[in-house]
């Protein structure tokens, strides 16, 4: 599966891509938002990640800067099965790429390949203390459930609260007044 967007060309990982996956994930401020990851992220982790059979209905694409000069790897999105089986987003971007709406661009490109594989509905989560994420959930439709759960992140190696947001046919933005307490009670980490 392959994705452009008018900013991004949204890929699966190959292994030549592994230094730059590396690179781009082994950052702290990149880490500390992931939970599937391990801090550190070497080389071999990324080699590990590329290597993993894809499902075929949910899409897990590296995404590249396709516009300014050569494609340059900013991020990754993907669906994945999430603790219980249903589908769930997720996504990184490098730190030098935050703030772009690069993660929105991505992500909306891969909840339409998930879409067309026959997925009608997706949840996400993202830890509390980081609600830039929880706005890109917001502009791409998702609704925060009210729910909150403790999840072990690898990249903190915690435990840490993350909010719940579900999407499906209809979407819908959330105005939802919990969502906005936790956006202004709490740092804001992109």
């Amino acid at each position: 599966m392959f994705a452009r967007t008018p900013r991004l060309l949204l890929r699966p990982g190959w292994m030549e891509d592994a230094p730059a996956l590396a690179a781009a994930i082994n950052d702290p401020a990149v880490l500390r938002n992931l939970s599937h990851v391990p801090n550190p992220y070497t080389a071999e982790d990324a080699q590990r990640f590329l290597a993993l059979p894809h499902h075929p209905r949910m899409p897990r694409l590296l995404a590249f800067s396709r516009t300014r000069g050569a494609p340059r790897l900013i991020g990754g999105c993907g669906v994945h099965p999430g603790a219980d089986g249903a589908p769930e987003l997720g996504y990184w971007i490098a730190r030098a790429y935050w703030g772009l709406g690069f993660a929105t661009e991505a992500a909306g490109a891969v909840i339409g390949m998930a879409r067309a594989n026959g997925i009608r509905t997706i949840r996400a989560a993202h830890c509390a203390d980081n609600p830039a994420s929880g706005n890109v959930l917001r502009k791409l439709g998702f609704r925060f459930t009210g729910e909150t759960q403790k999840r072990h992140s690898l990249g903190r190696n915690a435990i840490v609260d993350c909010l719940i947001f579900e999407e499906g046919e209809g979407g819908g933005m959330n105005d939802d007044p919990m969502m906005d307490a936790y956006a202004n009670d709490l740092p804001v980490a992109a």
